[in-house]
């Protein structure tokens, strides 16, 4: 079976159900999307890994399996999602030490959390993607579409973890100063509310 390489587009949330979030991968060499429902917590974690200017004043869990896989050697190579069941995705680590190469099964929010600190590129089958990938694209109607299709994937209880209570919408930022929105960013931060965060940083972007 082919492998195709993917690269990660972003976190949906949810309009309709509270609590969940769907990891957008993107093919790499074509225009499919590949939606991954994940809880909260691993939400933030990619969130924050992606988004090089939050700076968490403690590491997050898997910023100490980096750490500790560095102390010992071990590096992540890549992360192949390998199997879909029942809407379910099934991951797998490739690890290496000493030129020795093991591979670990991981949830696959955590194996894409994890990708990111390494630098570790992104695989799925080809048949994966045949099977699960959807297409979203520019205009307006077929991005609602797309939009939709996202979140009737997010509703599927068999795919989604576990449910959090939202944090405030984003547009309650919008009425504060850009100096307010950094207060408040460098606050969150050190409470280590990483949703919170993230939010906070979307409306500053958009200044």
């Amino acid at each position: 079976m082919s492998l195709v390489k993917l690269s990660i587009k972003g976190i949906s949330y949810s309009q309709t159900q509270n609590g969940a979030y769907a990891l957008i991968l993107n093919e790499v060499d074509g225009e499919r999307k590949l939606p991954i429902v994940i809880g909260a917590f691993e939400a933030q974690s990619i969130a924050i890994a992606l988004e090089k200017e939050i700076k968490p004043p403690r590491p997050l869990t898997h910023d100490l399996f980096k750490n500790f896989a560095e102390r010992f050697d071990i590096v992540v190579k890549q992360v192949i999602i390998h199997k879909l069941v029942d809407g379910v995705f099934y991951s797998s680590l490739i690890c290496e030490r000493d030129k020795i190469e093991e591979i670990i099964d991981a949830r696959t929010s955590d194996a894409i959390a994890l990708a990111l600190r390494f630098s570790a590129p992104i695989f799925t089958y080809k048949n994966i993607l045949d099977k699960a990938g959807i297409y979203l694209k520019s205009n307006t109607a077929e991005t609602d579409q797309g939009a939709q299709e996202i979140d009737d994937v997010l509703s599927n209880p068999e795919t989604f973890g576990h449910e959090e209570e939202t944090n405030q919408s984003g547009d309650v930022y919008a009425k504060h100063s850009l100096q307010e929105l950094t207060d408040l960013l460098d606050q969150a931060v050190s409470q280590e509310d990483y949703e919170k965060a993230a939010k906070i940083r979307d409306e500053i972007s958009k200044r």
